[in-house]
């Protein structure tokens, strides 16, 4: 059978005992934040098994799609190495929920390996939990008993395995369960017994039911469940290979074409020199990029972005094992859909788009990445040298921040030398570089809540921040402390927002008995509202009137507002690849970086700007409200990978158009944003493009500036407003003609000049030098020059300096005959001439540059010349 076969083969069975044959879900997650990619197939149903969604089903059946490349489930380092382990592969699985268990599992099991799939029976083992004693539980004799009775395996082959082989758990706490595993004994002579759960090759894992009957609680007890479930997960590409009786993975109709495609590019054919590694390597990781960005991510700096980077940046340093020297990953994109497009058409409509994502980033590493292994190279020849066998850490570093080499590849190539590299030292470079950027960065709060530090002036809870619906309040002082000429202090209630989430920290007066504070920041610390201000006047009661600068949180909230509508824009008119990346909210402007990976086009630009105003216009209503995570993702919320969220959660909802959840302060009408204007779009790092927008009055005040400037340059030019660009381009034109003719007759100068100095040329020794000062607009001019005065002294030295950027520039030439009889070198001279001004320089026989801080000694520098030219010829 073929893999395609042996694939519909398992649904189509499952779907005959009456399973639901439900579709793979995303590979990055759409509903689980903290998981960087689906590596399970039971992701899809954990609402399920948690008791929080009720099944379509009591039964299913899929073929999902996964991903290993972190945590406990890491099977990066392995890649290439073995012939079984996938940074991408298909997890085909059968699930009850609260409806058949561990008889129906078994026999089903049993009836489709052997029977339908015709595995010998004698080769099959049977794994069963042996029980714990710490969590009180007993050996699982009940599927023991069933695998005997309801199978005709042999009895001895169904074995105990403690709770590390034989116990699933799903977290810390929740659903959980014993599981048996069904292994297959590939040895010539079925003696593989003894190494069933050894980590052995020649005896493998195919499949593994899981009974779901316990509960994990937050004391580390069990409970049983009401309902039991059934999970089971079988390796797709691990049992292709078993029925098409293949040693390796990769030999199978999974990975073949694959690896054609990559000799066919290459011109070197499988397995090759590395015994195949390379290939292997790249067919694996093709699957998991083409995967994961057609499923929305994209290569960037941090979580799933930089796992997707680290992969594609792995293989292109293997095609460089392969000769491929240009993009090539991309290149089998074509080839992989077409052998998977049909079970997964998410393939077939984004194909193009995936090439291209994978193209960019290749031709951005490209740049760096043969720069990158002549410096490795140079590493591990200086290692060698010192006897050491381990690649220094700040050397990895850099490789990582000049280079881009991720420490797994830096790692993975150290080990092909039989080397290790220093991990800590790398942290330690690491955490110094963070550090720098934070030094370089903005200011930060960097304030310790410890109350001992602070006065208390009133007791109470404080921090209790009710912004949402009051800008004004009569509140108290808790606690207080003074550093720098200004004061920190919190509030018992406080309608002043903390900088979070992208929004900047509120503005406005705190007015006591006898004092005003002027609040020139608010911060969060802990789970402190901490306010930042100056004090006028004497501090007293701690009962104090706080008023938040009304019109500047209404600025704030228009671009906070803007940006929700300028990320749903961005979806719909980029991808739903689009997510955010970071953002700025100010009253003045907004700043919004999203994932993207090429420049946006001005049309498009654009038409995200007119989708933007559109829904302005519409004045849609903007609702909040909280609500469970959970409820809050079913409701199709948007939510920041990477963000910490509790399982209480804010929504801030755009009438029918826009849904995240968000903590900061909005508008109650998008119309009250007035009008909304892309300023620029830039990169801001690969993989991430930044948007910066007006909104408001801010936006009028651009407007209007705009029209002003263009209605001077209607004035200067003599034009009218359509004319302008043909205008500017006919300036520009003229421009460069002009500068054409200068810079000719410029040329022509230089050359009279030339010429001149050649006509007074002094003799010494029998030849002609010249040391002057010239006219020279740069480095280059200056250097035609000496070509010039090379061509026409025929046989002498020149030295000629020059004025440029208020420093002097010396060239020295040396004809070809001084430099064979006299064995005079231009950058031997020009170094002592540059010296007497105050600089230094070098370069080769012929020709040498240098530099001079000091203009004043041009003169004298070229005065001793000829002194320490006749001093070269008699030394």
């Amino acid at each position: 059978m073929t893999a395609s076969e042996i694939r519909q083969s398992f649904l189509d069975f499952f779907k005959e005992k009456q399973h639901a044959i439900v579709p793979s879900a995303p590979v990055v997650p759409q509903d689980d934040p903290t998981l960087l990619f689906t590596n399970a197939g039971m992701n899809q149903f954990k609402n399920i098994f948690l008791d929080l969604e009720e099944p379509a089903s009591k039964r299913a059946a899929d073929t999902q799609k996964c991903i290993r490349v972190s945590g406990k489930h890491n099977d990066l380092e392995d890649v290439g190495f073995d012939t079984y382990h996938h940074t991408f592969f298909e997890m085909l699985g059968n699930w009850s929920f609260g409806d058949y268990f561990k008889k129906e599992a078994i026999a089903w099991a049993w009836e489709l390996l052997t029977e339908k799939w015709g595995i010998p029976k004698e080769r099959l083992y049977a794994t069963v939990f042996a029980g714990d004693d710490a969590d009180g539980l007993e050996p699982d004799t009940e599927a023991e008993n069933l695998w005997k009775e309801v199978t005709d395996i042999k009895p001895e082959n169904v074995l105990r395995f403690g709770k590390k082989d034989n116990f699933w758990e799903m977290g810390d706490t929740g659903p959980c369960g014993p599981c048996s595993e069904i292994h297959i004994d590939l040895t010539p002579d079925m003696s593989g017994g003894k190494l069933v759960n050894a980590d052995d090759p020649r005896v493998i894992e195919v499949w593994n039911l899981v009974f779901i009957q316990y509960n994990r609680l937050k004391s580390g007890r069990l409970e049983p469940l009401p309902a039991k479930h059934v999970d089971t997960g079988m390796g797709f590409e691990r049992i292709v290979a078993v029925l098409q009786g293949k040693d390796s993975n990769y030999d199978t109709d999974v990975f073949t074409p694959l690896i054609s495609e990559i000799s066919k590019l290459s011109g070197v054919n499988y397995p090759g020199p590395d015994n195949g590694m390379a290939h292997r390597v790249i067919a694996d990781h093709i699957r998991t990029l083409t995967f994961a960005i057609g499923d929305g991510s994209l290569p960037s700096n941090d979580g799933r972005g930089y796992v997707l980077r680290r992969i594609l940046r792995r293989a292109a340093r293997f095609g460089r094992t392969l000769g491929l020297h240009e993009p090539f990953i991309y290149k089998l994109v074509p080839r992989l859909t077409e052998m998977m497009g049909e079970v997964f058409p998410e393939l077939r409509e984004k194909q193009e788009y995936i090439s291209l994502v994978i193209k960019s980033e290749e031709e951005s590493f490209n740049q760096t990445l043969d720069r990158g292994l002549e410096i490795f190279e140079k590493i591990v020849t200086t290692v060698r040298e010192k006897n050491k066998t381990a690649i220094p850490g700040d050397e990895a570093f850099r490789l990582y921040d000049t280079y881009g080499f991720p420490l797994d590849l830096t790692e993975l190539m150290a080990r092909e030398q039989s080397l290790t590299v220093d991990n800590a030292g790398f942290e330690e470079a690491m955490d110094e570089q963070r550090k720098r950027a934070r030094e370089a960065g903005k200011w930060e709060l960097a304030i310790d809540y410890q109350p001992e530090k602070w006065d208390e002036l009133s007791k109470g809870t404080a921090s209790r921040f009710i912004g949402y619906t009051d800008l004004e309040a009569d509140t108290e002082i808790r606690r207080l402390m003074r550093e720098d000429g200004r004061v920190f202090f919190t509030l018992a209630d406080t309608p002043f927002y903390a900088q979070s989430g992208g929004q900047v920290g509120d503005r406005g007066i705190i007015e006591g008995d006898g004092f005003r504070i002027r609040v020139l920041d608010t911060q969060k610390v802990g789970s402190h509202i901490v306010h930042v201000g100056e004090v006028d006047g004497e501090l007293g009661e701690a009962k104090v009137i706080a008023r938040v600068d009304a019109a500047r949180r209404r600025d704030t909230e228009r671009n906070h507002t803007a940006t929700h509508l300028l990320h749903q824009a961005l979806r719909d008119t980029l991808g739903t690849h689009v997510s955010q990346a970071g953002s700025l909210v100010s009253p003045e402007r907004l700043r919004f970086d999203v994932t993207h990976f090429q420049k946006m086009e001005f049309a498009q630009l654009e038409d995200i700007e007119g989708q933007v105003n559109e829904h302005i216009r519409q004045d849609l209503e903007i609702e909040t409200f909280t609500t469970s995570f959970v409820e809050a993702r079913k409701l199709g919320a948007m939510a920041i990978f990477e963000e910490k969220y509790g399982e209480t959660v804010r929504v801030v909802k755009i009438g029918d158009y826009s849904l995240e959840l968000c903590g900061g302060t909005h508008l109650t009408h998008t119309g009250q944003a007035g009008y909304f204007n892309i300023l620029a779009e830039s990169s801001a790092a690969a993989g991430i493009r930044r948007l910066e927008a007006l909104t408001g009055s801010g936006a009028e005040a651009y407007l209007r500036s705009a029209r002003r400037i263009e209605d001077e340059l209607q004035q200067l030019l003599h034009c009218q407003r359509d004319d302008l660009t043909t205008k500017v381009q006919e300036l520009l034109e003229q421009r460069r003609q002009l500068e054409h003719e200068m810079q000719s007759l410029r040329g022509k100068l230089a050359g009279q000049e030339i010429s001149g100095l050649v006509a007074q040329a002094s003799a010494l020794n029998g030849f002609r030098y010249v040391a002057s000062k010239v006219h020279a607009q740069n480095v280059d001019e200056l250097r035609t020059m000496s070509d010039t005065l090379r061509n026409q002294l025929r046989s002498g030295v020149g030295v000629l300096a020059a004025e440029i950027n208020q420093k002097v520039t010396f060239v020295c030439i040396v004809t070809d005959d001084l430099i064979q009889d006299k064995k005079l070198r231009a950058g031997d001279i020009v170094k002592q001439v540059a010296a007497i001004a105050g600089g230094s320089g070098g370069g080769k026989p012929h020709m040498a540059l240098a530099g001079g801080k000091d203009t004043d000694k041009i003169d004298a520098a070229l005065k001793e010349v000829p002194g320490i030219v006749q001093g070269m010829v008699n030394g």
